[in-house]
Formats: C-alpha cells, structure tokens, sequence
C-alpha cells in the first residue's frame, strides 16, 4: 500500500470502529512527537475538529518544544487542547512509594509510573465526557514492546497500530504535503457544507458559526497540520533526563522496522535474517525481545485490519 493508502485505511477504520461503538467525540493525548500528531490529525479527518478533544500532559522532563509543538498542532487542526500538568501526580505517587521501593521511585518504575499518571487523566476525561480515547501507538513499539503496560497501551482503537514506525513518518509527510492537504479540505469543506444544510432546515443557522467553519476547512487546505519540528527532532517519549526512542532501543528505526518487516510481514526466522545480511547478534537481541514482549501484545487495543503489507 501507498502512504496515502495507508492513511485512507487508518482514518476509515477508526471511523467505522467509532460508529460501531456508539462513540461521537475522541480524546487524544498530544505529547508533541509523531504517533500522537498523526493520530490527533486521523480523528480529525475522521470525525471533524468539533468532535475531537486533545490533551496536553508535561511531566517533570517534557520539553518546552514538545508542549509548543502540541499546542500549534491544536491550533492547526481546530481542536480544543487542554493542559493536564501530571507533575503533582507523579511527585504524590513517587512519595508515597518511596519507602516500599527501597527510598526512592527510579528509573524504569518512575518512568511507568508517569505514563501511568497521564493515562489516569485521559480515561477520567474520557469517563467524565463520554470521550472514546484514542490509543497512540504503531507496529514497531507493539513488537519490541516499548510501552507502559495500562499506560500507553491503553486506548479503544489504536489506528497506528498496524503501521510501523518509519510508515508513520512517511504518511504523515504524505497527509502534510499538497496531496493529502487537498484530499482531507475538500472533505472537511464537505462536513462543513452538510452541516450547514442541515442547519438551514431546522432554522437553526448561526452565520457567524458557519464563517468560522468554512475559514477553518479552508484553512486545513494550505495549513499543513503536523509542525515541521516534529518530523525532525529525534523521537523520545520523555520520561527521563536526554531520553531518546533510538537509544533506549538500542537500534535506529530504519534497521528495526527492516527487520521486523522481514520477520513479520515475510515470516523469515533468525537464520533467514542473518541470511538477508542483517548482524547475527542484533537479530538474536531483537527476536528475544519479540519473544518477550508478547504478552504485551495481547493486551494492545485493537487496530485497522487492512493488509498494509499484503
């Protein structure tokens, strides 16, 4: 599938499983990376902006580019944003679990514990507004199990979920760039035009409303949603001091995804991959935590079942 396929899928699929479920309105976390970015952008071409409600949560290592880039993607996208500091929350539990964790709350269940934190906040708004929260998370993080166990994992539909991490790069580009502008104002301009027809029947039209829509459809055909910086900043999910995805995984995502791909999508074993050239020890490391991992997997939400890689 084309990146402009792939994304269609996505946004579809995520469309159909919010009917099915009775769901007219979604709440997204907005950490300012990537995975978020794009999925806030699906809801909206799912759902439209007035349906579709995104939350900022910093914690004591977000970055104040990361809270601007989240903050200009709303503005982009016509959607409401609220802030959501998790910095007390956090504090509260790490002192509360200090004297069973040996003194201090450190790293890696310090680090959970703040995804944690922000998935207690999104569900409570979900809970208190009839919300379906929207789940974040792509292929690659899913097999490498690069995730919080009821903190990121969590969400009802997760339309990332069947696209690798390099595929969410290349089709947000696509969804930024002219192609996808045009595709996505023609049918937001459309919304825009049911409603207001609808709206003309029952003598119910505000024109100072209808302006409003009408200039932001139109706004989402020269605006590219998705801020630049997030294309180009190096992926990180925040919780620690210099914390960087690549890092933590200990492999770039164009090897990762390479692997997974030929793993996955093409059923090659570890001696099928060392064949393909990839290094032996890197192909026992990843595939053992594949192995691993699998458990979390079962507990993933469910995602768009097109055949991405058919």
């Amino acid at each position: 599938m084309e990146a402009k396929d792939q994304y269609r899928a996505c946004v579809e699929a995520l469309r159909s499983f919010m009917e099915s479920a009775g769901f007219s309105d979604a709440v997204v976390g907005l950490s300012g990376g990537m995975d978020s970015s794009l999925a806030a952008v699906m809801c909206v071409d799912a759902l439209g902006a007035d349906h579709v409600h995104g939350v900022l949560l910093p914690g004591p290592y977000s970055s104040s580019h990361s809270v601007e880039d989240a903050e200009v993607l709303a503005r982009n996208l016509g959607i409401d944003a609220h802030t959501v500091p998790i910095v007390e929350p956090f504090e509260a539990f790490a002192r509360a679990l200090a004297p069973a964790c040996g003194g201090a709350l450190e790293g890696l269940a310090a680090e959970n514990t703040q995804a944690r934190c922000r998935m207690v906040c999104l569900m409570a708004l979900s809970n208190a507004h009839g919300w379906m929260l929207v789940n974040t998370g792509n292929k690659s993080e899913a097999y490498m199990g690069y995730s919080t166990l009821y903190g990121d994992t969590a969400g009802a539909f997760a339309p990332l979920g069947g696209l690798y991490k390099t595929d969410v790069y290349a089709v947000a580009r696509w969804r930024n760039g002219e192609e996808g502008l045009l595709a996505y104002a023609v049918a937001a301009s459309a919304d825009t035009g049911a409603a207001m027809g609808e709206g003309a029947a029952s003598n119910a039209v505000d024109t100072g409303l209808m302006a409003d829509a009408a200039g932001a459809a139109a706004a989402r055909g020269t605006v590219p949603p998705i801020p630049e910086r997030v294309f180009t900043k190096p992926p990180s999910a925040e919780l620690a001091p210099g914390q960087e995805d690549e890092k933590s995984l200990g492999i770039d995502y164009a090897t990762l995804d390479a692997l997974l791909f030929a793993h996955v999508e093409r059923g090659l074993d570890a001696e099928a991959l060392v064949g393909e050239g990839f290094d032996a020890a890197l192909v026992e490391r990843v595939l053992s935590r594949v192995a691993a991992t699998a458990f979390k997997r079962a507990l993933e939400p469910p995602a768009p079942d097109a055949a991405f890689y058919g």
